[in-house]
């Protein structure tokens, strides 16, 4: 068991000492820094490689997440004051009063920071707005391990993760600092995450719990060691860079019987602290959560969230409530999305979540894995999603467009299908961060 232990612990902290040198180096580069073909052929061609060869999906995503909060991530490099940068949303694309403005268009999709954790440290590495979640109300371990999966021939991912949450209680205090942390004007290179920094090695091994599996156990000797390194770094201030806009996308207990109270929750709990809100009904890894796309059950679900929402204290009474949806959805049921849609008032829709689907194409030795499929696979299927549900509303609800985008030409698809937005994930797995 400790040799275990031992052995991921090392392996993980040495991908992470690799990741910091190639971010160090290539971050500081005079000119073009994260843009530059260098950064990219030290991410694409040595970093991921590594950590595709070295950890396994969980524990690399779990790393990366790591490595973010404790500010070792890059940092994008912008011009001047960022503003040639900005996409202004007027109040028309998401029926609000209020004017919601996104750096850019790109975004990051919720599953990567499922506990708001790295907020902070994703807007600095150029995402113009982060999606956490899913939350559920009640804490939850998701599916047992492993349920993340790597399809590196396909450029895909497949995972199974069940909604693991750490719960609204502790989503909802990572949320209130980071929204404290938004008024700082300057902020420090060893503490970006929000000040954990200073905690000891030993304090940190000591509250790893008895029964937590070999990973858990990995990560927080990471996690301190993470600590202990950027203790010692020079504390170099800079301008935080303007920040993005916060989403936070909510789901339901596995065990819950009443997913209209979990939903309402998570609108009350958290909505004061969110620029918008995101019901997903469509995590394939969740017992019958899929079955409330259906027309009935679905005008009942968002009805009760508008009205949720709309209770919210004045301030967040009309922040934007979407609704993210699956791409293998029937041509029937799209309508029924479509028409439930319009009529709740829900005000847009993200296309899309992972897909059960497996074409023919797959050639990797993981295709036969349970879960949802994401990346490469499913780009065209998500695309044709965002063109059909586009039409059916006419163009009067806006699309956040998900799957399958890995380069600008990607982005591009889904923007011309009909979307107004895009969220990227899985092919961060690929890609590195030089994919924003």
């Amino acid at each position: 068991m400790l040799r275990q232990l031992r052995r991921t612990a090392i392996k993980a902290t040495a991908a992470t000492i690799g990741l910091g040198v190639a971010v160090e180096v290539t971050t500081h580069l005079p000119s073009e820094g994260r843009s530059s073909q260098f950064y990219h052929d030290v991410s694409d061609k040595l970093v991921m490689p590594l950590v595709r060869l070295c950890l396994n999906p969980e524990l690399a995503h779990n790393l990366a997440i790591e490595a973010v909060r404790s500010g070792w991530g890059p940092r994008q490099r912008r011009v001047g004051n960022g503003e040639e940068w900005r996409v202004k949303m007027e109040s028309a694309p998401f029926g609000t009063n209020k004017q919601l403005v996104f750096p850019n268009p790109v975004g990051l999709a919720a599953g990567f920071d499922k506990d708001g954790v790295a907020i902070k440290g994703m807007m600095e590495l150029g995402f113009g707005f982060v999606e956490i979640g899913s939350v559920t109300p009640l804490p939850q371990p998701g599916n047992p391990k492993p349920r993340m999966f790597r399809l590196t021939e396909d450029r895909a991912v497949i995972n199974r993760y069940g909604f693991n949450s750490t719960g609204v209680d502790a989503v909802g205090q990572n949320l209130r600092d980071f929204v404290a942390d938004k008024d700082d004007v300057l902020v420090e290179r060893s503490n970006t995450s929000g000040g954990k920094s200073s905690s000891s090695f030993s304090d940190i091994w000591k509250s790893t719990a008895d029964g937590e599996d070999v990973q858990g156990k990995a990560m927080h000797v990471v996690r301190a060691l993470l600590a202990y390194f950027s203790a010692y770094i020079p504390a170099r201030k800079q301008p935080v860079p303007a920040f993005g806009v916060l989403g936070v996308n909510l789901g339901k207990n596995k065990t819950s019987a009443d997913e209209i109270a979990d939903y309402s929750l998570g609108i009350r709990r958290l909505g004061p602290y969110a620029d918008y809100l995101v019901v997903n009904i469509s995590s394939p890894n969740t017992p019958g959560l899929r079955g409330l796309q259906r027309r009935e059950p679905l005008r009942r679900l968002l009805d009760a969230a508008v009205a949720e929402r709309n209770a919210l204290p004045p301030s967040k009474s009309a922040i934007p409530l979407l609704v993210k949806i699956a791409p293998d959805v029937t041509d029937q049921e799209l309508e029924d999305i479509a028409a439930v849609v319009k009529e709740a008032g829900i005000d847009g829709v993200i296309i899309s979540n992972t897909s059960t689907y497996r074409p023919d194409t797959l050639v990797s030795l993981n295709r036969k894995e349970a879960g949802g499929l994401s990346g490469a696979p499913i780009r065209q299927m998500s695309t044709e999603c965002i063109r059909k549900f586009y039409a059916l509303t006419d163009g009067s609800i806006p699309i956040i467009g998900v799957g399958g985008i890995g380069s600008g030409h990607d982005a591009y698809e889904k923007l011309k299908a009909g979307a107004s937005l895009v969220e990227i994930y899985s092919m961060m797995v690929y890609e590195g961060p030089g994919v924003v």
